[in-house]
């Protein structure tokens, strides 16, 4: 299948076209009055550019060095719940879209499918999520089995101690849990299609899907409740037990969730080999400070000593530019590529994938900058509102 769509936004009107109501607003809306929604997109926006000109730009190149891996773009899969409903085996599908771009995937703890599902059908470089539930024996459970599938990043999740309010999915049945509703099943009732090609091979084959990274005795239908307070989120961990997940954990260690400068220092001191400058999407909390305002700070606080990353609101291989030019190393992608996912997976993402990688090219020859790597503070300036000048 070849996709038409030219940028990220039709790829997501396509999206929506096909995806049930409910389940497009799980993946595209925020929390609470969703005024982060607007704020995160407003930042990247009120970044502007500086071209440095006549500059032979002949020859760009963005590939990258990421936490030991050269790889040929700066861009990262986001952990993304529930990618397996965006298409049949959607996380597959996602994964084997980031090993052909040569980037990495990073697996949801909320994946329907197993890393080690994952692992042997997509190959690739995969990284696993981490949340911390209750009941630390399960955590531990979720550790070896990303190691044991050959992930060689770990991304513990700091910012989701507790769950979110998302009015919209309490009324359209399509939170975690799924709840049935008349609405609901309207909803299913008018896409067809979505029904039949996505979860209708999921309930012919082992019937409701389930979160595949839960022991068999926990694991549950995503209809579900969870059956015991043990796999509910942890909203008790500590930088103590961070440091005690570092000495357990051998590979690289990614603390996603970072928006103080503070704790950007506490992580360095914890032994972490990156952090993600993120607001989770402006899916959690409402007022969050949007990352393309505090990065530079962080940036600057942590001083090399770790690998900064950074995502939230990115629609355009131009956000990408700006928040590497504001301090981060690489940008996690997650929104875009669930749409490109819904519409026609593999080759949904890889368009997506491939539309980023073209625009930061582009952007690239515009402001006479060769390599990704020599992107930084003197290609930016933050404006803000009362700066612009009226037409």
């Amino acid at each position: 299948m070849s996709l038409k769509a030219l940028n990220i936004d039709e790829v997501r009107a396509l999206a929506r076209r096909r995806l049930p109501r409910g389940m497009f607003e799980f993946i595209d809306r925020g929390a609470e009055d969703e005024m982060g929604l607007k704020a995160t997109r407003r930042a990247l926006d009120d970044v502007k550019l500086l071209p440095k000109i006549l500059v032979d730009v002949s020859e760009r190149r963005q590939d990258t060095e990421l936490l030991g891996a050269r790889q040929p773009s700066p861009l990262v899969v986001a952990p993304t719940g529930l990618a397996g409903l965006m298409w049949h085996q959607g996380e597959v599908e996602l994964a084997r879209a980031a090993a052909k771009a040569g980037v990495p995937f990073c697996v949801s703890t909320h994946s329907i499918t197993s890393i080690e599902e994952i692992a042997k059908k997509a190959g690739g470089r995969l990284w696993f999520q981490l949340y911390v539930v209750k009941d630390r024996a399960i955590t531990e459970t979720f550790i070896d089995r990303a190691r044991d599938a050959g992930a060689d990043t770990l991304m513990l999740t700091v910012d989701t101690i507790v769950g979110p309010k998302r009015e919209y999915n309490v009324r359209n049945g399509f939170g975690i849990p799924m709840k049935p509703s008349l609405r609901g099943f309207l909803d299913l009732a008018t896409h067809p299609l979505w029904t039949m090609r996505v979860m209708a091979p999921y309930l012919l084959a082992d019937g409701v899907p389930t979160y595949a990274h839960y022991p068999p005795q926990f694991r549950r239908k995503i209809t579900r409740e969870a059956m015991n307070d043990a796999l509910k989120l942890a909203d008790d961990i500590t930088w103590d037990e961070v440091a005690a997940l570092r000495r357990r954990w051998k590979g690289n260690l990614v603390i996603k969730g970072i928006l103080r400068p503070q704790d950007a220092r506490r992580a360095v001191a914890c032994g972490a080999d990156a952090i993600v400058v993120s607001n989770h999407g402006a899916r959690n909390l409402d007022s969050a400070i949007p990352p393309a305002q505090i990065l530079p700070a962080i940036a600057d606080a942590v001083g090399g000593e770790l690998t900064v990353m950074a995502d939230g609101g990115v629609r355009r291989g131009s956000d990408v530019v700006k928040l590497l030019s504001l301090g981060a190393r690489s940008v996690l992608v997650g929104r875009s590529v669930l749409f490109g996912t819904a519409v026609a997976g593999e080759t949904g993402a890889t368009h997506v994938l491939d539309i980023l990688r073209d625009e930061i090219d582009r952007i690239m020859a515009y402001i006479g900058c060769t390599r990704i790597e020599d992107l930084g503070p003197d290609y930016v300036r933050a404006i803000s509102r009362s700066e612009v000048p009226e037409r």
